[in-house]
């Protein structure tokens, strides 16, 4: 089965340096029972899977609602930040693999609808927001 986009993320909580101390509250925020987010579509032959301790309740507390963004911002915000992601997976002396460790297929010409571009959208502002990364 041909898939036009793959997206599986895998990442661990990232493991600290010696010098950098967790709050133990964040831990417990950022190990939730659901860390799994699954989208599928067989008739458009894709796949989101998005595993990220913390990212679920995030979204339900802290994203903006469904409908907010119209569906072109949304697309084109995507492809931005897939693009600099895709960048920084091809540079791993520059930006650590723990943290870019998949490249993303998106491609601007195929309609992967709304929720998908939501997830994926909000995913990105997540990372930013948790990792302090800048796409």
């Amino acid at each position: 089965m041909k898939k036009l986009i793959v997206f599986g993320i895998l990442f661990t909580l990232i493991i600290g340096c010696s010098a950098r101390q967790t709050n133990p509250v964040v831990k417990e925020k950022a190990t939730s029972k659901n860390d799994t987010i699954r989208i599928a579509n067989d008739a458009l032959e894709y796949e989101i899977i998005i595993i990220e301790p913390g990212f679920d309740p995030w979204l339900a507390s802290s994203a903006k609602p469904r409908n907010f963004y119209s569906l072109t911002y949304l697309e084109n915000k995507n492809y931005l930040y897939v693009t600099e992601w895709n960048n920084r997976v091809f540079q791993p002396q520059r930006f650590s693999q723990n943290l870019y460790e998949m490249r993303i297929d998106y491609q601007s010409n195929v309609n992967y609808g709304y929720e998908v571009n939501y997830l994926l959208y909000n995913y990105f502002v997540y990372f930013q927001n948790r990792y302090r990364q800048k796409l």
